[in-house]
């Protein structure tokens, strides 16, 4: 039976039989376009420069585009250049105001050019869709070139808008935007799965381009939750994010792209280690500050002053969460004091670093009264910033722990499973659950935990769960057995620092067990695939993205600088069109050089899966929703006809 109550619904919308109808037509003429081109990246890290190349490239797609255009009638370095003007225009306009004898005239054959790859990247879409995504200041230009043949009786109208908007200057932003065009519609969607954050120097770019983007969505990674935690004030967080990023000197990033007030840190550790050289603190400078230059040796005591802290913090959650199980990592009163020495899992090791002078060791993860302070000055700014809040809330709104779309499963890290592949029953909370319950559940409590922030007078204790996602070994997030962070501070024995991956991670080598997990999930093994980041592939030592026989792709291969001496490739991608999947490996970006040249590398494509069939919209999630749409329009009509509903706006 017809719910009378949509049918009234929709009739304020749709009030008569040829309004209804209308959109009848036009929602049957978008299932039978083809689905447009699907975009994952995994573990950004802050790497803007890196990522905003790899989306404008598409991972290869816009120069395939523009290899089948132009084909033989360009040479093979006029199509790279043609590839290098999409791929960053400002770069290559002013390279070619040095190179070309006549600029106004290769203005005018970009143009030309450009609308040629724009026709091509535009054929899948409606005009509608298309219109929506063009720039307002040049929308009914750009919308002229694409219906105009140059070829035609339109050929003259054509030349002119090239001619017109050469001559009043406006070629080069016209140009620009063309490109932001093409790369905007290259991609139709784009999956980001997790870790925006950490290591590299921009997430706070990443994160205001994604907002202006027109579809992304998020699986959160590890890095993604522990910001997210420092967001509610929790200082086990807060404390994880600071070492992180001034350990790798990202202090603009933190100071001048977020407001962070590091100043109560900086006074703090000058006072307290303002002899102490703390050599093993000293950051790891991979991209130069251009605002907040710190000096060397202030930003190596701030790291050891914020790391004590970090222990000390991590400590007290510890032990106000027993069900967390993570006693295990209580180390400061494993320190023998007056030795200099710890004791580990893997016996006694002396410590290459012995000046604790805010640790008490009767007491050793007390806070002292100026690390209390300075803590919680930093925690207002975290809590009361309005940018970082922003960006934490788009990550809410458009991100989960995982996505099902399309048939295919996305999510970070991994799902916890012994060693016979049995899914492992995790208790949180009190709350006991396996597999895609145990996601599901820790999924609603992350959200709770954020949006109703906990008013006692325990600090941030709404963000320990964020915090237990970031480092145990029962979060789907981590996937290691323990993170050794204060054995990597302090002890010289790299033996100390392994953290041992979780069974998962062999496991899904196998066909059957991704084709379990995939079950779980509700997915058709036979069909779907699973995309999963957060482990680098090392691709120099011969290791394969592609696990479980082609269900399962590892998509982190290293964007961040500081995996690519280990991964030996700078990231993998993956994208799925209307008539393949296919997985992109990339060579490291090569950034914008002082003489205005920029080397670019074209991605390795490898075709994973061929469709049986082109793929359209109407097999997609979302032709789902509007086949729903139009049978319930149908309905609506039918009610029309037959009198059940009556129709407005007719005489």
């Amino acid at each position: 039976m017809v719910d009378q109550n949509l049918l009234k619904h929709l009739s304020k919308k749709y009030p008569d039989v040829k309004s209804a109808t209308e959109e009848i037509v036009n929602l049957s003429a978008i299932l039978s376009l083809p689905k447009g081109t699907e975009y994952f990246l995994s573990d950004l890290h802050g790497e803007y420069e890196a990522f905003a190349h790899m989306l404008k490239s598409a991972s290869g797609v816009i120069k395939e585009k523009i290899d089948v255009i132009f084909g033989p009638d360009l040479t093979s370095e006029e199509r790279e250049d043609l590839a290098a003007l999409v791929y960053n225009a400002k770069a290559e306009i002013e390279r070619r105001k040095k190179s070309e004898r006549d600029f106004d005239k290769w203005c005018k054959q970009s143009m030309m050019r450009l609308t040629l790859i724009l026709k091509s990247v535009t054929n899948k879409y409606t005009q509608s869709k298309v219109h929506k995504r063009l720039p307002k200041q040049y929308a009914y230009i750009i919308d002229e070139l694409l219906h105009a043949d140059s070829k035609s009786n339109m050929g003259d109208y054509y030349s002119q808008i090239l001619k017109t908007l050469v001559e009043f200057g406006e070629a080069e932003d016209f140009i620009i935007e063309m490109t932001n065009v093409i790369s905007r519609l290259a991609v139709d969607r784009l999956h980001i799965i997790g870790d925006i954050w950490d290591r590299g120097a921009h997430p706070d770019k990443i994160m205001d381009f994604l907002m202006d983007y027109h579809d992304v969505d998020f699986q959160w990674g590890n890095h993604d939750i522990l910001w997210m935690g420092a967001a509610t004030g929790n200082w086990a967080c807060i404390t994880n994010v600071l070492r992180n990023n001034i350990k790798y000197n990202n202090f603009d990033m933190i100071e001048v792209g977020y407001g962070i007030n590091l100043r109560p840190l900086a006074t703090m550790a000058e006072k307290i280690y303002g002899d102490d050289p703390c050599e093993c603190f000293k950051t790891k400078i991979i991209e130069e500050n251009k605002y907040d230059q710190i000096d060397d040796d202030l930003a190596a005591k701030m790291n050891k002053a914020i790391s004590i802290c970090q222990f000390k913090v991590e400590g007290q959650r510890i032990m106000a969460h027993p069900e967390y199980n993570l006693e295990h990592r209580l180390l400061l009163d494993k320190i023998d004091y007056e030795k200099g020495t710890i004791q580990l899992r893997d016996g006694e090791f002396p410590l290459m670093d012995t000046n604790f002078p805010t640790i008490d060791p009767e007491n050793p993860y007390k806070l002292s009264p100026d690390e209390k302070q300075m803590l919680e000055v930093i925690e207002a700014s975290f809590t009361q910033n309005e940018k970082l809040h922003a960006h934490i809330r788009f990550m809410f709104t458009y991100g989960a722990l995982y996505k099902i779309v399309n048939g295919n499963l996305l999510f970070h890290g991994c799902i916890p499973m012994d060693e016979d592949g049995n899914f492992i029953e995790c208790t949180v909370n009190g709350h006991t659950a396996s597999g895609k319950a145990y996601l599901d559940y820790l999924d609603a409590q992350v959200r709770y935990a954020y949006f109703n922030p906990d008013e006692s007078e325990e600090i941030g204790r709404n963000g320990d769960l964020m915090w237990f996602l970031w480092l145990s070994k029962s979060s789907p997030l981590f996937g290691k057995d323990q993170m050794t962070t204060l054995e990597r501070c302090f002890v010289a024995d790299k033996r100390t620092h392994k953290e041992y991956t979780v069974p998962y991670y062999k496991l899904i080598n196998r066909k059957d067990i991704c084709e379990k997990i995939l079950i779980e999930f509700g997915l058709d093994p036979e069909t779907s695939i699973i995309l999963n980041g957060h482990v680098p592939v090392k691709s120099k030592d011969g290791e394969s993205p592609v696990k479980g026989g082609g269900k399962l792709f590892v998509i982190d291969g290293g964007m961040s600088k500081a995996y690519q001496k280990t991964t030996g490739i700078a990231g993998y991608t993956f994208f799925i069109n209307s008539r393949y999947m296919a997985l992109a490996e990339h060579k490291p970006y090569s950034p914008l050089q002082p003489d205005g040249t920029q080397e670019f590398h074209s991605p390795h494509i490898t075709i994973v899966r061929n469709m049986q069939r082109r793929m359209l919209v109407g097999d997609t999630d979302l032709g789902q929703e509007l086949k729903r749409e139009r049978e319930e329009l149908i309905e609506l009509v039918k009610a029309y006809k037959n009198g059940t509903m009556k129709e407005k706006n007719t005489i």
